[in-house]
């Protein structure tokens, strides 16, 4: 993030007013004739034809807790909704948020990871050039299991043998053998290999996969060998097809009810504040050695944690009731801060010296103002 507020930035496809009104005196042909010219331009229609009475949040299954309680909140003071949050997954939010500026698409973006470069290229392409980026806190990936059994401790080279489509052996790659966590390592439990993970249209599946398997993959002989970067990338990140994972939907609690009713050793990969909510009938492992707890997510020293973040169309902080106050409430001590409740319901806090950055930035509206890498 920016950190100062840019000024003097316009969005991309902004057109002058509609002036169809002084020739064509019927409302309804006005309206109609402006609807189809923005169509065939691919520009917004006029405000008339585009307003909202509620602020629109998409995006990751993971954030959406979060974003649901702040919306909650602002509800309660206003006396009535103000905000309304969907689920629909990181990569599918971005797709909906970066569609156009105008008011049929959503204002806010929860982003279980950050925006990458072809999301942000699309955004732009589309006018979508003024986006507020902001961190709310931490979260770490769990690998979860049904309360009472061992804790396991993997490393991220175990995880990944255990889930991926293709293995070393013999020196060359070869679909995955391994059904039980015992072939891969004598250290962990005999159970059978069964995860129930994030589908790839969640930013957590894009975590897990730069955070867990790109690196565990990437020191692999064999994966080294492949000349394309593109292909060691594939072969890295595809998970195994043979039923042994298992894509579940956006719903996390509703892998946390798999695990905690399945079979012995089934295994879920989710953010940490739904093992937080479930610690009653679940419980997660240790990756490299480390426990995962709010104090080693904050620290960075859990291998599989991560920040989140808000992404914002800055115009539509005066545009769309309730996103002024949305933001406002989202950035405040009540809910963001170490006691607040946030942290209540999972929310990893961020340092305070970081909070009041952010808190600033989101005062001063500040947008981004570089292009993400990768």
């Amino acid at each position: 993030m920016s950190s100062k507020p840019t000024s003097g930035a316009t969005a991309a496809g902004t057109t002058k007013p509609n002036r169809a009104g002084a020739l064509v005196p019927r409302a309804g042909r006005l309206l109609a004739l402006a609807g189809t010219a923005a169509a065939f331009l691919g520009v917004a229609a006029p405000a008339q034809a585009e307003t909202r009475e509620v602020t629109q949040v998409t995006g990751s299954s993971t954030v959406a807790p979060f974003s649901r309680a702040v919306a909650e909140a602002v509800g309660k003071a206003a006396g009535g909704e103000r905000v309304r949050v969907a689920s629909t997954g990181t990569v599918h939010g971005f797709a909906q948020f970066c569609r156009s500026n105008g008011l049929g698409n959503p204002d806010v973006q929860d982003a279980s990871r950050r925006i990458n470069a072809g999301e942000f290229a699309l955004c732009v392409r589309n006018g979508v050039n003024e986006i507020m980026e902001i961190p709310i806190g931490y979260d770490g990936i769990v690998v979860a299991h049904r309360k009472g059994l061992a804790s396991p401790n993997f490393t991220l080279a175990q995880l990944w043998l255990g889930v991926a489509k293709q293995v070393p052996r013999d020196g060359r790659l070869v679909p995955n053998p391994y059904t039980s966590w015992r072939q891969i390592s004598p250290e962990l439990p005999d159970w059978p290999i069964r995860v129930i993970g994030p589908p790839p249209t969640s930013g957590t599946r894009d975590s897990f996969t730069e955070l867990a398997m790109i690196p565990a993959c990437r020191t692999a002989p064999e994966v080294q060998a492949i000349e394309e970067a593109a292909e060691r990338t594939r072969v890295c990140s595809t998970v195994r097809e043979d039923g042994r994972w298992t894509d579940a939907g956006e719903d996390d609690h509703a892998i946390v009810a798999k695990i905690a009713n399945g079979a012995d050793g089934t295994l879920g990969i989710f953010g940490f504040s739904f093992l937080e909510a479930a610690r009653d009938r679940i419980e997660g492992s240790m990756v490299g050695g480390v426990d995962d707890t709010v104090e080693t997510i904050a620290s960075g020293q859990y291998p599989l944690s991560r920040p989140l973040f808000l992404c914002v169309k800055r115009p539509n902080i005066d545009r769309v009731p309730g996103l002024k106050e949305f933001l406002a409430e989202y950035a405040s001590d009540h809910a963001l801060g170490r006691e607040g409740y946030l942290a209540r319901i999972g929310l990893v806090p961020l340092p305070a010296e970081r909070l009041r950055a952010i808190q600033d930035a989101v005062r001063n509206r500040v947008i981004m103002d570089r292009r993400p890498a990768g």
